[in-house]
C-alpha cells in the first residue's frame, strides 16, 4: 500500500496493514509467536496500535490466542490445505475463463511480463512468491467482476497461512512459469475453455507439490 494512503489512517490501521504485509511476505510465518514488544520493534511502531492490529488479525482468522503463548500466527492442517486449494481451484478456473473473455491486450502484456520476472527469479524464492501473487491478482482484475475479486481477496488471508512458498528451486519455478504461459496463451486467444483447463491443471500441480512439502 502506498505511503500516502497510510498517512490518512489511524495508527492502529497502519499497524494492521504493516503487520499484514509482513506476514504476507514471510517476515512472520505460520506458527510464529507475535509478542507485542517484538512486533513493535520490528515494525517501528508503539505497542498500543500493535495490540489493536493483533486483535483485528485474530478476527480475520490469521492470528489465534494460545494459553501461555499469546498471539500466534495460525497454521493449517492437511485437510484445511486441501479444502483451501479446492476453493482456489474454483475461483482460479473461473477467473481464467472470465479473463479470456474480458482481458485487454495491456493486461495480458503485464501478465507476460510478471511471468518472465518469475522465471528469472532463480533462487530468490521470496521474490518469485511475491511476483506470483501479483500475477494471479492481475488475472482476477482482468475478469471485470468485482464480486470475484472480493472473493479472491477474502481467500488471501487463508493463503498467507500456507507457510513458506513452494517456489523454492529453479525447477519448480520453471514448471510454474510454463503453466502460467499456457494460461496466458489461452487468455490472449480468448479461449475460455482452454484458459479454465490450464488454470485447473496449474492448481492441481500446486496442490500436489504443497502436500509433498508438508509430508
Amino acid at each position: 500500500m502506498p505511503d500516502h494512503e497510510l498517512q490518512d489512517m489511524s495508527q492502529g490501521e497502519v499497524a494492521y496493514h504493516r503487520l499484514h504485509e509482513a506476514i504476507r511476505t514471510g517476515q512472520f510465518r505460520p506458527g510464529d509467536r507475535l509478542r507485542e514488544v517484538d512486533v513493535a520493534s520490528k515494525l517501528s511502531l508503539s505497542r498500543t496500535p500493535v495490540r489493536e492490529a493483533l486483535r483485528k488479525l485474530e478476527s480475520d482468522g490469521i492470528v489465534e490466542h494460545r494459553a501461555r503463548l499469546g498471539a500466534v500466527i495460525r497454521t493449517l492442517s492437511t485437510p484445511e490445505v486441501v479444502e483451501l486449494y479446492e476453493m482456489r481451484l474454483v475461483l482460479e478456473r473461473t477467473a481464467a475463463e472470465m479473463a479470456a473473455k474480458h482481458a485487454s491486450t495491456a493486461e495480458i502484456d503485464v501478465m507476460e511480463d510478471l511471468n518472465a520476472q518469475i522465471e528469472a527469479a532463480g533462487h530468490d524464492s521470496l521474490r518469485a512468491a511475491a511476483l506470483n501473487q501479483d500475477f494471479h491478482r492481475c488475472i482476477y482484475l482482468a475478469t471485470r467482476n468485482r464480486f470475484l475479486v472480493d472473493s479472491a481477496r477474502a481467500l488471501n488471508n487463508a493463503l498467507m497461512l500456507l507457510g513458506p512458498t513452494t517456489l523454492d528451486d529453479e525447477v519448480r519455478i520453471k514448471t510454474v512459469s510454463s503453466q502460467h504461459a499456457q494460461i496466458i496463451a489461452a487468455i490472449r486467444a480468448g479461449d475460455q475453455k482452454a484458459a479454465g483447463e490450464a488454470a485447473d491443471a496449474h492448481l492441481q500441480t500446486s496442490l500436489r507439490h504443497r502436500l509433498k512439502v508438508m509430508r
